[in-house]
């Protein structure tokens, strides 16, 4: 059986990671292997250059020196990791990945499209995801969400790049949404938690 590529994009706050779980739980009780992975990260390197990437002062990148960091960190993930594991016919599902790049260093932060395209050429090439779900909600919203977590306070340099960023960002992943409608499907991030795990559900049984 081949295998499922699926990945979860949004802005901060907009409860992915969690939705995640829940669904690799709902997943797991079937017969195929389930991978829950994420990016930056997935790997000892990726998650390396993850650190260098969510924390320190906002201005420590630039938008290009962020989209050549996350895709060296993409192309460690996707040897090592993902690709394996959509050979042997598992299903992945993944905390961001190459929608993240064009949204926050691309449509938030205004790097080059065509540069961020000739990386996802060459890196992503043919191992895009099958499915890509986009958790949309107030970035307002979102941002107070993401304060009030109370872990991971060290990854916080998107969060404090204030709010026109991440209503930019919003409108970032809209605009992916409406370019390739038959990939992406949009989550109201605003509904319940049990409500949303129940819409990611809808969607990805479909799927499957």
């Amino acid at each position: 059986m081949p295998g499922l590529f699926m990945t979860f994009e949004g802005g901060e706050g907009s409860g992915k990671s969690t939705q995640i779980r829940r669904l690799g739980e709902r997943l797991r009780s079937g017969a195929r292997e389930v991978l829950l992975t994420r990016e930056p990260g997935g790997t000892p390197e990726a998650e390396a250059v993850r650190n260098l990437l969510v924390s320190g002062d906002v201005a420590r990148w630039t938008p290009k020196s962020e989209a050549l960091l996350n895709y060296a960190a993409r192309e460690q993930h996707l040897e090592q990791v993902i690709r394996p594991a959509l050979e042997r016919g598992a299903i992945v599902v993944c905390d961001r990945f190459m929608d993240s790049t064009r949204a926050y260093q691309g449509h938030a932060g205004g790097c080059d499209v065509g540069f961020i395209d000739a990386l996802e050429q060459a890196v992503v090439g043919a191992t895009r995801p099958d499915l890509t779900l986009i958790f949309d909600l107030d970035p307002a919203v979102g941002l107070e969400r993401a304060r009030n977590r109370g872990d991971a306070v060290s990854e916080d340099r998107y969060e404090r790049k204030g709010l026109d960023f991440h209503r930019k960002l919003r409108a970032g992943f809209l605009d992916i949404l409406r370019r390739d409608p038959v990939r992406c499907r949009l989550v109201d991030a605003s509904q319940s938690m049990d409500d949303v795990s129940q819409s990611v559900w809808n969607i990805v049984s479909r799927v499957l």
